[in-house]
């Protein structure tokens, strides 16, 4: 089944539902946008990996909220539950993308009134451990789009399974991301998900207060460039055909610092994001790297991202994760 269909994915924007590219979570997003190996206690990042459920994330519930450019937002909720006499660990997550109201016009350019495109995600997801270093975990996954007379609805799933040394503080995960199909195309013709294979490490040093990330994305193939060669002409650009920049383009970098008990800061950096939005020869700023501060108390923890996409733009991230056994006592859930 993986061979399938890392097999038959396109390059560049060619697959349906590129929403499910965008992190959810304010730590996967400070983490560059991909991460599958930071093992730490906040549901949010199990949307993302199955295999980060477990046990110690049981009645935690996370919400986000980013804002885009042109009114486009995105709302997530994460719910983690655990099932003690099955040793399993369920979640649940619900994303959704408003792009606002958007002019419908003709062909012609004659606007008849307006359209309010979205699309929604609905995962149910469980993970379970094997010994006392191994874990893996599914989701499965209901998606639908919906852009005026264009509906389309599909089914896939993620399996990942990770290996966590807590002593040595080490972790590394295999993550393969939207295996499915469509139920109901948009215009007849069958189109592809945006399958992932990822792998990843993270390492914490033992006597400082650093971690480290390093995650390698669309590890199925090694050429990333989506070669536009009109658009490259007419603009004088480069698409990056050189062997370092292909290889490069793989992989997302990540420094976790803690600043306390409390307090945690994170800065990524994802060079295929560099290279896909860079414009040309002039500054690009900080395109391509991301921010982010947790704040963890017993009973919430208050998330904040920030990631840059082009130069004097970028886009900030919030999400509060809430303990609920602990405001309703640790018998009562």
């Amino acid at each position: 089944m993986l061979s399938c269909a890392a097999g038959s994915q396109t390059l560049g924007g060619s697959a349906a539902y590129n929403f499910l590219k965008l992190p959810s979570s304010p730590l996967l997003t400070a983490s560059g946008g991909v991460n599958t190996s930071y093992f730490t206690n906040e549901a949010g990042l199990s949307s993302n990996n199955p295999a980060l459920l477990n046990e110690a994330l049981h009645s935690q519930v996370n919400v986000s909220f980013n804002r885009f450019l042109a009114g486009i937002k995105t709302y997530s909720t994460t719910a983690v539950t655990h099932h003690s006499a099955s040793n399993t660990s369920f979640g649940g997550h619900i994303y959704f993308v408003d792009y606002g109201s958007i002019p419908q016009a003709d062909a012609a350019g004659n606007v008849s009134g307006e359209f309010r495109p979205v699309d929604f995600l609905i995962q149910v997801g469980a993970g379970r451990r094997y010994l006392e270093r191994w874990h893996y975990g599914m989701n499965f996954k209901f998606i639908q789009s919906s852009y005026q007379q264009f509906k389309s609805s599909a089914l896939a799933f993620d399996v990942a399974v990770l290996y966590r040394d807590s002593a040595n503080g080490f972790t590394a995960s295999l993550l393969a991301k939207n295996m499915g199909f469509q139920l109901k195309t948009f215009t007849g013709e069958q189109e592809e998900l945006p399958f992932d294979l990822q792998l990843g490490i993270t390492k914490r040093l033992a006597n400082a207060p650093f971690a480290f990330s390093v995650t390698a994305q669309q590890a199925h193939r090694f050429d990333l460039n989506y070669n536009d060669t009109v658009f490259n002409n007419e603009n004088e650009l480069s698409p990056g055909n050189g062997f370092v920049n292909k290889l490069t383009q793989h992989f997302v970098v990540a420094s976790h610092i803690y600043l306390g008990k409390q307090l945690e800061a994170t800065i990524g950096y994802n060079h295929l994001r560099r290279s896909e939005l860079n414009a040309g020869s002039s500054g690009n700023g900080l395109n391509g790297f991301s921010m982010g501060l947790r704040a963890n108390f017993r009973k919430l923890q208050i998330l904040y991202a920030r990631s840059n996409y082009q130069r004097n733009i970028s886009f900030n991230q919030i999400g509060i994760t809430v303990q609920l056994n602990q405001f309703f006592g640790a018998g009562a859930l």
